[in-house]
């Protein structure tokens, strides 16, 4: 495991997942779509530019970083993708948020070209990406996962490995329903406060001293004081995400009341053009929907 090649290095999480390879000493290669401007610094530090993913083919293995299921069967499967120039024996580890059962069928597709896909989705937020401190849950089989460890560790603070394949997507569907659930009920209980008279910061001061305390509620707290970027998540992908997790609720037939509702709260937030925002816009959203007043004008 010492060339590593990487799709999606142009994002905010990919770009922070190769720099820390770099600065560990692995060889990295690049597949670029767009924004090759997000780049320059990766290129100017000894990152190869390929043509288009069938190049990386030849790594020793490949990481993706792309928004979801369809952007990774693209990049897999498609007449130019990772496959069509595959060796045999390469690892495809997919750090995007995907469908598990896209991933089980794209598992299979890589197995008959000798190839492995690893789901291992990442947590945390870009500036732990940069800083190489990035979680990670990782579903493969041990012997996989003892190959690529040294991988994950150069850009991961902590790795779980979770089971076998398809685990790590399925725990992080999981990991995403709740923290979205957090994330939409407080906006919701900020808009309830408001209009039944009380001040929303008496509910942040009870809630911070008490049991029901989590990062993910003081990150919508700051919305109070007009700051947005608590959670540099965009609300749009955290709807993708929230419709992952339904479907695989009805695939394992759990009915998924909360997590429908919390889907459908994301919906309503990006109907109200709050969907390229981040994750706190559901406040933005609460007052555009009830009239309250919540966030500083």
């Amino acid at each position: 495991m010492k060339h590593i090649g990487i799709i999606g290095a142009s994002g905010l999480m990919g770009h922070g997942i190769a720099r820390n390879l770099q600065r560990k000493g692995f060889d990295v290669s690049l597949s670029i779509h767009r924004n090759s401007e997000r780049v320059a610094d990766l290129l100017a530090a000894g990152a190869r530019q390929v043509t288009g993913p069938a190049e990386l083919g030849a790594c020793d293995a490949v990481i993706i970083c792309v928004t979801g299921s369809p952007q990774v069967e693209q990049v897999l499967s498609s007449p130019q993708g990772v496959l069509s120039g595959a060796r045999a024996g390469l690892i495809v580890i997919d750090t995007s948020t995907s469908e598990p059962e896209s991933t089980r069928r794209l598992a299979a597709l890589c197995a008959g070209r000798s190839v492995t896909l690893v789901d291992a989705p990442l947590a945390r937020t870009p500036t732990e990406a940069e800083l190489g401190k990035l979680n990670t849950m990782v579903g493969a089989e041990q012997a996989v996962f003892d190959r690529i460890a040294p991988v994950l560790a150069a850009y991961c603070e902590n790795i779980f490995h979770v089971g076998g394949p398809g685990a790590g997507h399925v725990i992080k569907l999981l990991n995403n329903f709740i923290g979205q659930a957090i994330c939409t009920a407080t906006a919701e209980a900020f808009a309830v406060g408001a209009l039944a008279g009380i001040e929303p910061r008496k509910l942040v001061e009870v809630i911070t001293a008490g049991a029901v305390n989590s990062g993910l509620f003081q990150a919508m707290a700051k919305t109070l004081d007009g700051n947005f970027e608590g959670i540099r998540f965009e609300l749009d992908n955290a709807r993708k995400d929230l419709r992952y997790y339904t479907h695989l609720a009805e695939e394992v037939k759990v009915p998924a009341l909360v997590g429908e509702a919390v889907h459908q709260s994301l919906v309503t937030a990006s109907a109200l053009g709050q969907g390229a925002k981040y994750v706190p816009a559901l406040v933005t959203a609460q007052e555009k929907l009830t009239g309250a007043k919540i966030t500083p004008r």
